[in-house]
């Protein structure tokens, strides 16, 4: 006679837990192995920070004197005022930048904002045709290595520019190889571990970014009288040389094993993972194929079917229009600030450096609050405050009132809450989808983000005429409004991964996984 005892199991017991077990139970929530991985994994982060903000370096303007009675500083040297280029100078060697190398002073904002909109731009076209890769044909550890590979090998050939043109069509290159390694090393790293670790596993990248950040004003001070090409080279060998050693040294994702029917090299994973993570007393014989019940997505047969999946559930495609919108605004203000930073008269390897330190605390605050925090409130708090921010520069600029102190604190601020809100997004968008799709959404999330970037370049450009006014000013908007759609989203703060679209929508109707105290749901 059966009993509710007995039928319970049979409604609630769903792929995601048994997933989740069996990780926990036979290797542990969190071990070496696991920690190894997870480190070695998010260390690409740092070469993708490096290449995101290396523009601010190789594509600035030097600042330049008159070398006889003909120049004026207040003259416009690109026409007007009787300046020639003979009456003034580079105050550092031409081979500095590409400004002063390939004579861009007067070329127009367009052209002059060419590479790092190319680079943006490639970010864009690699993330909608690289982005179910990972999901699908290739898995996270593949793709991860061919996007590190691509972008490395593109900006090794950047040294070898001859002009503008050339130059922009290899940043190109290496954003759309770009495009895809902060998914697959988030994705990859959190999905080894169990659920209690998974925000914290998550946010070693973002430290790795950070790394990468604060490691690029440090190069390009060493190199300051240096070509430009030298830190393309400092900073693409090392990427290189990564890329052949992760091929060698991580495992791929058990669950995307699973996922994709593949439970022979799921298990043989779990298998070398607790071997060196677990106690000796963990006899691990006793995985076998019958442990598992998750089946591969009988959808799941190419690379584009987990955007067309997306695309054809009302409540992924709610869920994923919200967080890209979110994205988007927050792109705009996390690429646009480090772009903008000339226009506050700071010295710009400082104002750099100080950026960079201030995603440090965003990270320790995403580290060890993630598990504290809603996911919804702090994400509404973080881009409110950091749209505050930008408005009050603006108002600045434009009252004139103020000193280079106070603009350069205030703008801290305003990028510290982009960078944080920026951190609780992707490990939001992480809890939001199953893993069948959890790599393509994220993409797509990050792709909004990025598309935040092409956007920043040109209104930085329309602001360096009234110092930064309009583009602090419609950062500040663009931040606050997109903010606001986090409303739309639900609360994942203590729930469990799924596996499958239709375990998702199991949890959606029973409503319990979300719950804190919640193993199996």
């Amino acid at each position: 006679m059966s009993t509710p005892d007995s039928e319970t199991p049979l409604l609630e017991k769903p792929v995601a837990s048994s997933l989740d077990d069996t990780i926990e139970r036979c290797i542990g929530s969190f071990g070496w192995a696991q920690l190894i991985q997870a480190v070695v994994v998010s260390f690409a982060w740092v070469f993708d920070a490096q290449q995101t903000f290396i523009s601010v370096f190789t594509n600035r303007e030097p600042a330049w004197h008159c070398i006889n009675e003909t120049c004026n500083k207040g003259f416009n040297r690109c026409g007007g005022g009787g300046m020639s280029n003979s009456s003034w100078a580079w105050d550092e060697p031409v081979w500095t930048s590409i400004v002063s190398e390939w004579n861009l002073e007067c070329v127009g904002t367009i052209v002059a904002g060419l590479p790092t909109s190319s680079f943006f731009m490639g970010c864009l076209v690699g993330g909608l045709v690289l982005a179910t890769l990972a999901d699908s044909s290739l898995g996270r550890k593949n793709m991860l290595v061919l996007s590190c590979l691509i972008m490395s090998l593109a900006t090794i050939l950047t040294v070898f520019s001859p002009n503008i043109w050339v130059y922009s069509a290899l940043r190109f290159i290496a954003g759309f190889g770009r495009a895809s390694i902060g998914t697959c090393a988030l994705v990859l790293a959190t999905e080894v571990v169990g659920k209690k670790w998974r925000g914290e596993v998550g946010i070693i990248g973002f430290f790795c970014f950070t790394l990468g950040f604060l490691s690029l004003p440090a190069i390009a001070y060493i190199s300051r009288a240096s070509s430009w090409k030298t830190l393309y080279i400092w900073t693409s060998a090392p990427a290189l040389f990564y890329s052949v050693l992760i091929h060698f040294m991580i495992h791929e994702s058990p669950r995307w094993l699973f996922v994709q029917g593949r439970k022979e090299e799921a298990i043989k994973t779990l298998r070398s993972i607790s071997n060196r993570s677990t106690s000796s007393s963990t006899n691990l014989s006793f995985i076998h194929l019958s442990d598992f019940s998750i089946e591969q997505e009988t959808w799941n047969v190419d690379m584009y079917s987990a955007m067309k999946v997306l695309w054809e559930k009302r409540w992924a495609f709610q869920r994923l229009s919200a967080v890209m919108i979110v994205g988007t605004g927050i792109g705009v203000v996390y690429y646009g600030m480090p772009l903008n930073l000339d226009s506050l008269s700071f010295n710009l390897y400082l104002s750099v450096t100080l950026n960079a330190l201030s995603e440090l605390p965003a990270s320790l605050i995403a580290f060890f609050l993630i598990g504290r925090l809603n996911r919804r409130s702090s994400m509404l708090v973080f881009t409110t405050l950091s749209g505050l921010c930008c408005v009050i520069i603006a108002c600045l600029s434009i009252t004139r009132v103020g000193f280079r102190g106070l603009e350069i604190g205030v703008e801290l601020v305003s990028f510290f809450s982009a960078c944080t809100a920026f951190n609780v997004l992707l490990i939001y968008s992480l809890e939001l989808f199953p893993t069948c799709v959890r790599n393509s959404a994220l993409s797509m999330v990050r792709q909004a983000i990025v598309l935040g970037g092409v956007l920043s370049p040109m209104l930085v450009a329309a602001g360096r005429r009234n110092k930064g006014v309009l583009s602090y000013g419609v950062f500040g908007l663009m931040i606050g409004c997109c903010g606001l759609f986090v409303a739309c989203l639900p609360e994942t703060k203590g729930g469990t991964f799924c596996d499958t679209m239709d375990e998702q929508e199991h949890k959606e109707i029973v409503g319990t996984c979300h719950s804190d105290d919640q193993v199996n749901c």
